[in-house]
């Protein structure tokens, strides 16, 4: 047994419901491990205060603040447009270093190429762990496996980047094991793969591999015996930066089943454009499987944040008189209903 980590959170600037996604599913999914997060705008303040969750965990101004409940490793738990380093975390990243900590991040730079950081951790004997960071036998070409898998799989798709495809896949899956049913979860970006341990970071995927990797992942899982495989959505297929992405996913996955997640108090994405009506996006992500097999959106889990409890309630009612689905907050009772829309799904299909 291995000791547990003890993680200090990098959110400079961005410690908030909506802007630091790693660092606020660190701290709902492995509290445990989390000593303090690092943030000069929400020093003084616990993550219970800023996010409403993650109890008296602490808010440093710096690093060095944080010192005093002995971290062993910094996560960088905000990740900038594009995903590269930025050169204003250097300095923090090899102070940390030096100071013997383990660096895990999910940027697209990958820290332990970078020479100078490299040598750094080799010299303080600390360990860099980039999970976007792609083995090469994720590097195919998809072959169509669907065809023949024997495992059902569900994925999840947003109306939005960054609306709870993750939670919402972990949280469906987790419901899935607490029925006793032999489900696995598939991470696809760095917050499912720091979560899991496991998975692929689809957006620093070659285009042209995209596909062929999640397929390779789920054929390794669905080998394993799983029945039911969750995949976590990325991207949105109606976002400009993102789509392209998004798309690759779907038709590696070629899921079985969809699970459309929603932000109903957001109404533009930061391209300032709106966002796509909710039955429209439906029909249009059933629409991209149709020339390969029938799959359905069975349920819509929304993402309440920033919301009152009325204004939810209001949403969702909205929402199921619109659509006729099932919708719930994965997080506050959902979850069971969206589980069991899925499982009433795959029994039709029979």
């Amino acid at each position: 047994m291995t000791a547990p980590r003890r993680i200090v959170i990098l959110a400079e600037g961005r410690f908030s419901p909506l802007e630091s996604k790693t660092a606020n599913q660190a701290l709902r999914y492995i509290p445990d491990e989390v000593v303090g997060v690092i943030d000069s705008r929400q020093a003084g303040r616990t993550a219970a205060h800023v996010l409403g969750f993650g109890g008296d965990i602490a808010v440093y101004p710096d690093l060095r603040a944080s010192l005093a409940h002995a971290p062993d490793t910094l996560l960088i738990g905000i990740a900038p447009a594009g995903g590269a380093l930025p050169h204003d975390w250097r300095p923090l990243i090899l102070d940390a270093l030096r100071l013997k900590l383990n660096i895990v991040s999910g940027l697209h730079t990958h820290l332990s190429d970078d020479d100078e950081i490299a040598r750094c951790a080799a010299l303080h004997g600390a360990v860099i762990s980039d999970l976007r960071k792609v083995p090469q036998e994720y590097e195919v070409v998809a072959k169509g496996s669907w065809k023949t898998r024997p495992a059902k799989t569900i994925l999840t798709v947003g109306t939005d980047c960054n609306v709870g495809k993750m939670t919402a896949s972990l949280e469906l899956h987790r419901e899935f094991v607490s029925r006793g049913l032999n489900s696995g979860f598939i991470a696809t970006g760095q917050t499912g793969i720091l979560l899991s341990g496991a998975g692929v970071a689809v957006d620093s995927v070659l285009s042209d591999y995209i596909s062929g990797a999640i397929e390779h992942e789920l054929d390794r899982r669905a080998a394993e015996g799983f029945e039911y495989l969750h995949v976590e959505g990325q991207g949105s297929i109606t976002h400009q930066g993102y789509s392209g992405v998004t798309l690759g996913l779907i038709h590696g996955v070629m899921p079985d089943a969809m699970i459309l997640v929603h932000h109903p108090s957001r109404h533009r994405d930061d391209y300032d454009l709106d966002l796509d009506d909710v039955s429209r996006a439906i029909s249009l992500h059933e629409k991209l499987l149709e020339p390969f097999k029938p799959s359905k959106v069975v349920g819509i889990a929304m993402n309440p944040v920033m919301m009152t409890a009325a204004q939810a309630a209001q949403a969702q009612t909205e929402l199921e008189r619109k659509t006729g689905l099932p919708v719930g907050d994965v997080l506050t009772g959902g979850r069971p209903r969206l589980a069991q829309a899925l499982l009433d799904h795959f029994a039709g299909q029979h």
